[in-house]
């Protein structure tokens, strides 16, 4: 488009030229977003920290001309060549200097080598506390070692024994027979309890081995705390680079495993009788059901997501919200969707938002008997819990510490959002306008910028799992 980049400045050049620009270390570019639902191509990199940027074609097309040896002057030559454009060394400059270096993409002078003060996605929904389990390099072993099961006859042998499993138990023998005949016995409770810690820990598995077997590299698996609850995570960020397929797998990962694990449960019960194993078959059903819900960022919000090729739903629902008011112009975050993309984004807000916003409001109304009558069952729990202790009845006391400890996390994790929602409020209410008002009112560099030059950070790609109460 004609007018993008400027054909000579508007101002003189500055006496010094800038030093020869250096790519942050460990930053790795991953070339273009496959199968996404943009209407120009966006392109990625992946910075020392983890941290995944979204660029467009000039912003990437500099990235990857920098190799510490060029000036900006042969950047720009080579950067021209490949645009189709003519690019100046003053485009190269400013690209650098307000584009690429605050988002951590290129190094400031005399620097180490590392972004100072680069962004991060600091989304409210997401994991919080991260604490790793197991290290990438664990990590990668036990995804290599069960990546055979993501072959498609060994897909399609499991799914067909999992119709079969699910025909006989819910048609023919009775899916809550099992669960009433655990209920009543506490050691069979812990039982089931163990094995439900087992499946969420091999729903991680699940998600690493399709990374890998797509031809990502998975992360660390890790527990932290997701909205009320502590989750475990997996770390698969790597998959932006691979196409949508390959995303859509490493989505559906952690919930095939599930289904894997309840086979294995099955087989179980087969060789023993145990009807614990039943029993926890049910439970791993409800996971999954949880997980393919696509409101909070579990494993259903990354599938809606790389099905429309938006990689963070929860960025677009203010500007969507604030395009569909009568009069407003369409925002930019969202005026570059495909209409099909758009379509599915605009459908998802206008359902997620009234759901959020309405058990919120729900939760706040009714706060004070919530509160009372948890401080209530959890005063009455403990009491329990230390009388069976001391009656020496370790399983019933064991089964009474998993109950306290599932009343005290929610109102430890409410109590840990609404202090994280409150410091999120004040700062963008008091330290923003501050910064801004401070910003000088005009760069030093009067070279224009083009308005695809824009970049874009994405979330981490995680998958967060609720452990079952």
């Amino acid at each position: 488009m004609a007018g993008d980049l400027p054909t000579a400045t508007d101002g003189p050049r500055p006496a010094a030229p800038l030093p020869v620009p250096r790519l942050t270390t460990g930053l790795r570019l991953h070339g273009e977003y496959q199968g996404g639902g943009f209407t120009e191509p966006r392109y990625l990199a992946r910075r020392g920290d983890g941290q995944v940027v979204q660029l467009t074609l000039l912003l990437h097309l500099v990235a990857e001309s920098i190799d510490g040896v060029r000036g900006t002057g042969a950047i720009a030559h080579r950067v021209s060549a490949r645009y189709g454009r003519e690019v100046s060394a003053d485009n190269v400059d400013y690209l650098i200097e307000h584009k690429l270096r605050p988002m951590g993409i290129t190094a400031p002078p005399g620097g180490d080598g590392h972004p100072v003060d680069a962004p991060r996605s600091d989304l409210l929904l997401t994991l919080a506390g991260r604490r790793v389990l197991l290290r990438e390099h664990q990590v990668v072993r036990i995804a290599r070692s069960l990546a055979w099961l993501h072959r498609p006859w060994v897909v399609a042998t499991v799914l067909t024994a999992a119709v079969a499993l699910d025909v006989w138990l819910f048609a023919l023998h009775g899916a809550m027979r099992p669960v009433l005949q655990v209920l009543d016995q506490p050691v069979l409770l812990l039982a089931v309890f163990g094995l439900t810690v087992a499946s969420l820990l091999f729903h991680e598995f699940g998600h690493a081995s399709a990374c890998h077997y797509g031809g990502a590299r998975p992360g660390p698996i890790g527990c932290g705390l997701y909205v009320l609850w502590p989750s475990l995570y997996t770390d698969v960020t790597d998959v932006y680079r691979i196409g949508r397929a390959g995303r859509l797998r490493t989505d559906l990962g952690g919930v095939y495993f599930n289904v894997v694990f309840m086979l294995g449960l099955a087989g179980g019960y087969a060789l023993t009788g145990r009807p614990l194993f039943l029993a926890a078959v049910l439970v791993a059903h409800i996971e999954i059901v949880e997980q393919l819900m696509p409101i909070v960022r579990l494993d259903g919000y990354f599938i809606l997501g790389d099905l429309a090729g938006v990689p963070d739903l929860f960025g677009k629902i203010r500007p969507t919200l604030l395009s569909l008011l009568p009069g407003r112009p369409v925002r930019p975050e969202v005026a570059d969707l495909k209409r099909s993309a758009r379509a599915v984004v605009t459908v998802w807000v206008l359902t997620v938002v009234p759901l959020l916003a309405g058990e919120l409001g729900y939760v706040l109304w009714n706060l004070p008997r919530i509160l009372t009558t948890a401080a209530h069952s959890l005063s009455a729990q403990a009491a329990d819990t230390l009388t069976a202790f001391s009656d020496r009845h370790f399983s019933t006391a064991a089964v009474g510490a998993i109950g306290t400890l599932t009343l005290l996390c929610p109102l430890v994790g409410g109590a840990y959002l609404a202090a994280r929602a409150i410091a999120r409020l004040l700062h963008r209410i008091l330290v923003r306008p501050l910064s801004r008002r401070r910003a000088p009112a005009a760069s030093h560099r009067p070279t224009p910028t083009a308005p695809h030059a824009s970049a874009e950070q994405l979330p981490d790609a995680v998958h967060t799992l609720r452990r079952s109460s």
